[in-house]
């Protein structure tokens, strides 16, 4: 393949395509660990998804800024990538998982207390290990979801669609 047929090398961002995406996973985390660990330790892990979730839209806001320069309608266009941002990040990266994780947990712990007579230590790190097993399994159905839930409504009103996305 010559030059003139290569795809022009797409910006890295750091929120998407760097180990700091893994930062809006903590929650997930904490969650799985939630049996083992004090309750401030697991919000704690909310806290640093929160911050992530806060940074990415942070960063669209600007990158959409710097896109717009001085053209009319600036502000409108920058406040829908931070809200966009925020609402799917804040969906996708934290309420659903977390919520989908504590009650699988919450699951498996009740199941194996009720089916087995494994030590209550026993159950707690099964539990743990079946609630991370279970985060890679949800990620992308949980993001796919969101983006029809947010293409079914708040796009709408600002007239985006998940492929316009600022990803």
């Amino acid at each position: 393949m010559d030059q003139s047929q290569e795809k022009p090398n797409k910006e890295i961002d750091i929120y998407r395509d760097t180990w700091v995406r893994f930062l809006g996973y903590a929650n997930e985390v904490g969650e799985a660990f939630r049996a083992l660990v004090p309750v401030s330790a697991v919000w704690a892990t909310y806290a640093v998804a929160t911050v992530y979730v806060s940074a990415d839209a942070v960063d669209k806001g600007k990158k959409a800024a710097m896109e717009h320069g001085d053209n009319p309608g600036k502000t409108t266009k920058v406040a829908v990538a931070v809200v966009d941002t925020f609402v799917w990040q804040a969906l996708a990266s934290v309420a659903i998982p977390g919520f989908t994780i504590n009650r699988v947990c919450a699951a498996s712990l009740y199941l194996l207390g009720r089916t087995t007579r494994l030590p209550l230590s026993v159950r707690k790190w099964t539990t743990t290990a079946i609630g991370l097993s279970t985060i890679p399994f949800i990620i992308h159905p949980i993001d796919r979801g969101v983006d029809f839930l947010l293409d079914s409504s708040l796009r709408k009103v600002y007239g985006q669609s998940a492929g316009e996305r600022h990803d």
